[in-house]
């Protein structure tokens, strides 16, 4: 129901009011992969397997045919397939993908380390090749296209809440983490200038930005089943998508996690929707507000 929710909030049409050409591809359905089974380590692994590569795959041919996909989904999960279809393009082309992860949870546990077996608490690990039986990757993506991400071009946004085995795996993998007290002490906008100028001196990266709806503070972004104190504000969310936006460097997007079950009259939705016009050039302040009296 997320993408539906989104769909109802304007999302096509406060892009295309950046002068976007949309056009939306509707919804993936596919059936279970029938040769998998989950198991306590990997949970509803056939249910996982059959969306990321059927992500993979859209996501892939999006991209070749020269758009900017924009994969709207539940489950986190769905970035293991939507990356990994987005690095195998970006390899062909002799390009590398580098990925923005905003989300209050790494995801980067694979199936041994994980003490849920839930699956999009995996997915950045899978993108950079790294996995453990029985959800391994030949298993997980099938003949899906699957380029591998170096887990140096992973940069974890807003991160809040990370165990103690995964931050030993973020740490031995070198990732780039970016957690609130960063955030915090130094400010979004310095930490995100920092973060393009680095990507700019490198014409051989493109960026892929996965923006998980717990990045944002609970008070503001309440439809997420995954809730974590502590997180962005409006303005912080905002001035982090007009930086990526001028930087020029946003070649695909990811929005997921939204639950209209969990939302309170569309709030969520309706944020999400100016957060991704904000993305694609929109100024907060270019929208009147309304006063009070």
């Amino acid at each position: 129901m997320g993408p539906d929710a989104l769909r109802i909030a304007g999302l096509a049409t406060a892009i295309a009011a950046q002068g976007i050409t949309v056009q939306d591809e509707g919804d993936l359905r596919p059936s279970p992969m029938a040769d998998l089974t989950p198991s306590p380590s990997a949970r509803n692994l056939p249910e996982a397997a059959a969306f990321v590569r059927a992500t993979a795959h859209a996501a892939y041919d999006a991209v070749k045919s020269g758009a900017t996909p924009i994969i709207l989904g539940g489950d986190h999960v769905i970035a293991a397939g939507s990356v990994a279809g987005l690095a195998a393009a970006a390899q062909e082309d002799g390009e590398r993908l580098a990925v923005l992860w905003f989300d209050a949870h790494p995801d980067f546990h694979t199936a041994a380390t994980t003490d849920s077996g839930n699956m999009h608490g995996m997915a950045a690990a899978y993108f950079c090749g790294d996995a453990a039986p029985p959800a391994d990757l030949a298993a997980l993506y099938g003949d899906a296209p699957c380029g591998v991400v170096d887990p140096q071009d992973l940069t974890i946004f807003g991160a809040r809440s990370i165990d103690h085995a995964e931050g030993e795996r973020l740490r031995n993998a070198r990732v780039n983490v970016i957690d609130m007290r960063a955030i915090d002490e130094v400010g979004v906008g310095q930490l995100m200038q920092n973060l393009t100028v680095k990507l700019q001196s490198d014409a051989k990266v493109r960026l892929h930005v996965s923006f998980d709806v717990d990045f944002l503070d609970p008070d503001i972004a309440p439809g997420v089943g995954t809730t974590v104190p502590g997180g962005a504000t409006f303005r912080e969310a905002h001035l982090a998508m007009e930086l990526l936006a001028d930087s020029g460097l946003v070649r695909s997007v990811d929005i997921v996690e939204l639950n209209p079950f969990l939302d309170e009259r569309g709030r969520t939705a309706r944020l999400l929707v100016d957060l991704a016009a904000s993305l694609f050039g929109k100024r907060v302040m270019d929208r009147p507000t309304r006063t009070r009296w």
